[in-house]
């Protein structure tokens, strides 16, 4: 076997593959997307691609990963096979690992002493927009799962910041199934500011000696009666709620012909009547809401089985009985029909879906031939990845759920150390069967997996093609999906098989065109529509902005005018700027939803309490009174109240980057300090503590800030007026010009 040779790795350890080394010293060139199907070695052409860099550049690497468990994986492989300095392996402090686990202070201590960074987008993107480190000196950065690199995400904004601040960049981008459809393919190499493209497929004559055989089965699976029965139900009341939909006059699909598709053409139809305000359209959302509900009851019974049904049946009632639950669902639960089937649920004992037993048989015979198999089971939803794990344990097959974070209901999700655990007790043998939701496709570390079971056919090729790459990547492998006849599972299996076909043929003709010209570096955009207003005032005026904003694009926007950007989290408000405004920022849906499902006016009168000058932001161009069945006055009263009552500045903007740029021109105002600066607005009611912040807070240089620091120290106003300028002075945060103003005011003769 012929091995890599480079003196930046470790001699002898990485397999030399002719079609690695060519995609390899194609990305050197230029920004590059790399296409590869999961086990062809993704990861290899990322560290040929970072040892070449590094010895040819100062500077360091970042490599990305959209989760916490794959930025651990491609820690472990770099520290395996790259020696960072020619001969001699790497010290500790040339690697660094960045989560949401590892605080601000160590994240900008361990990059400058780093050489190789590996981190999940979000936290490197949050340490831009805090100014925390630069990405001017990074020679390479790697792009995992690049397909996500759309809209808002993280990918995108440091593609393009990147691009931007580091002075010779090169961008590598990588991922098994970019997707199908071509523009959405376009879109990601444009957000990546890609030029090439390099593919391979197994069927490729450099590839052909690297793929070890892949058995696809497809299992026809055929319905019980008990299940058929509670479908006609289910479909029954579909029918019904169509024909009410039918007689409002709306165009409505054919019950055996409910795709989401048609049910959103419908919801179309229903929002422009809404929106001229005509009140049977009102009916009709609630109406299309039973028919979402009744359509994913439909699809658990024909994929899932009786028992993800009989959870959902019961999940449904709860909320219809609740008080808090919304109009469909009531109506829903008090249907003679609907009642009669959630009795007949109440009868079933087992899993009565052929399914669980097939998984179970299946898994069986496979262990029983090959002892030391590893096998997946992908099922959609966690429901059915819990009644797989009875029914395994139940046979006495050791198997885990490996589910994502979130908990819902009692049903408590993984944390991504819990993940890591699972995936190493897994590729140690201490349990022979995972059983993964959607969050397993992505960046599995398990290269001796033997068998891959589709609990149902999935209709995205991305998901599909990432489900298939977990199994024969060091050795045969089988993939089973299971199919229930005539039910969208059918649908789906020729779905995906199509766009799976369509993908290779796409990004082919990608990789064999001519490559285009270099995509030019993205450069800061200046604020069009404000520029007259911009232009009069200093740049990088100080904004603090809520940790949990960051995912907007108001940040982006903000740190692209060159704003001073101080991440916290922020106890009211979603930004503050100086020590007078804070701003609560909604969009039109949110602050409707707000107002009838939370406690908007609780939220905002907190916020106006805390300080001055309180601002509330309005986003969207969506008509208020046409987003919720809300009489118009009611509406006009909520604005009158928290514009007159709680003397909060109300503001309409169009859009996050119209938010954004509002941000900026109160943040500038506010820092030149015109106007009242110091002049304390009348506020109709405020505690003991808050009059004695509020008086403090009055003398020069002094904010409520400071106001608080001098309070909390001393106890009092008298002791702060007793006090000399070094006492004052000693208080952390006040400065000794801040303290003899206060001491010289509150001693000057008033004339």
């Amino acid at each position: 076997m012929n091995y890599v040779s480079h003196p930046l790795i470790r001699s002898e350890s990485i397999e030399e593959r002719r079609y690695q080394l060519s995609i390899a010293l194609r990305a050197l060139d230029a920004n590059t997307m790399v296409v590869l199907p999961t086990g062809l070695g993704k990861t290899a052409v990322a560290l040929i691609v970072a040892a070449s860099r590094l010895y040819s550049h100062r500077g360091r690497v970042l490599v990305l990963a959209p989760t916490k468990p794959l930025v651990e994986q491609h820690l472990r492989f770099f520290k395996q096979f790259l020696l960072i300095r020619d001969g001699s392996g790497p010290d500790e402090s040339d690697f660094a690992m960045f989560t949401g686990d590892t605080s601000p202070e160590e994240r900008a201590r361990a990059w400058e002493a780093c050489r190789i960074c590996f981190a999940t987008p979000q936290v490197i993107k949050n340490d831009c927009l805090a100014g925390r480190y630069s990405l001017a000196d990074v020679a390479l950065l790697v792009v995992d799962e690049c397909h996500r690199a759309v809209g808002n995400y993280a990918y995108v904004f440091l593609a393009g910041h990147y691009c931007t601040a580091a002075k010779d960049p090169l961008l590598l981008a990588m991922t098994a199934s970019p997707g199908g459809d071509p523009a959405k393919v376009q879109e990601v190499c444009d957000n990546l500011h890609i030029a090439a493209v390099e593919t391979r497929v197994e069927t490729d004559e450099d590839v052909r000696p690297y793929i070890h055989e892949r058995d696809i089965q497809y299992v026809d699976v055929y319905l019980p009666e008990e299940l058929q029965a509670a479908i006609v139900v289910l479909r029954g009341l579909v029918e019904s709620r169509l024909a009410r939909l039918a007689k409002l006059n709306f165009r409505v699909p054919k019950p055996d012909k409910l795709s989401m598709k048609a049910l959103n053409a419908l919801n179309a139809q229903i929002q422009q009547r809404i929106r001229t305000r005509d009140p049977s359209a009102f009916i009709a959302a609630s109406l299309h809401a039973e028919c979402m509900k009744l359509r994913h009851a439909v699809s658990l019974a024909e994929t899932q089985g009786s028992e993800a049904l009989k959870l959902y049946l019961a999940r449904l009632g709860a909320e219809g009985a609740s008080s808090a639950g919304s109009k469909a669902s009531k109506r829903l639960v008090a249907d003679p029909a609907y009642k009669s089937l959630v009795e007949a649920a109440a009868g079933w004992k087992e899993e009565l879906h052929p399914k669980a037993s097939i998984v179970r048989e299946l898994v069986r015979a496979q262990l029983a031939a090959h002892p030391e198999s590893r096998i997946i089971v992908f099922a959609t939803y966690r429901d059915t990845v819990q009644t797989l794990v009875d029914t395994l344990s139940s046979a006495g097959i050791t198997c885990e759920r490996f589910v994502g974070q979130a908990s819902r209901d009692a049903e408590r999700g993984l944390s991504q150390k819990e993940q890591i655990a699972s995936l190493a007790r897994f590729r140690e043998g201490e349990f022979k069967c995972l059983i993964a939701t959607s969050v397993g496709e992505e960046g599995l570390d398990v290269p001796s997996t033997d068998m891959v079971i589709f609990y149902e056919a999935v209709p995205s090729e991305i998901r599909s093609i990432q489900r298939k790459g977990r199994t024969g990547r060091s050795g045969s492998g089988t993939i089973v999906v299971l199919v229930t006849k005539g039910t969208s599972d059918e649908t789906f299996r020729y779905v995906s098989q199509s766009r799976e076909r369509a993908m290779v043929t796409g990004i082919k003709g990608m990789s064999s065109a001519p490559a285009p010209a270099p995509a030019p570096a993205p450069t800061v955009p200046s604020a069009t529509r404000q520029a007259d207003i911009l232009s009069f005032a200093p740049a990088g005026p100080a904004i603090t902005v809520d940790d949990r904003e960051t995912s907007s694009r108001v940040a982006e926007r903000l740190h692209e005018l060159g704003a001073a950007i101080a991440l916290e989290r922020l106890e009211f408000g979603d930004y503050a700027v100086g020590d007078r405004i804070l701003v609560e920022r909604k969009t039109v849906q949110d602050f409707m939803n707000t107002l009838v499902e939370r406690d908007l006016f609780g939220q905002i009168k907190a916020m106006a309490d805390a300080v001055p000058r309180p601002v509330l932001i309005i986003e969207g161009e969506d008509d208020l009174y046409a987003v919720r069945n809300i009489h118009p006055n009611a509406i006009r009263g909520t604005l009158a109240a928290i514009t007159v009552d709680m003397g909060v500045a109300l503001i309409r903007t169009r859009d996050a980057d119209d938010t954004a740029e509002v941000l900026y021109v109160l943040a500038q105002r506010e820092g030149s300090e015109r106007g009242e600066r110091k002049v304390h607005p009348k506020k109709s009611y405020r505690s003991v503590r808050e009059e004695q912040e509020y008086a403090l807070a009055a003398f020069p240089n002094v904010g409520l800030k400071s106001a608080r620091l001098l309070l909390e120290h001393f106890g009092s106003l008298k002791a702060i007026v007793d006090a000399e300028p070094e006492e004052l002075a000693a208080v952390h945060g006040i400065g000794e010009k801040t303290a003899r103003a206060i001491w010289d005011l509150a001693r000057r003769s008033y004339r």
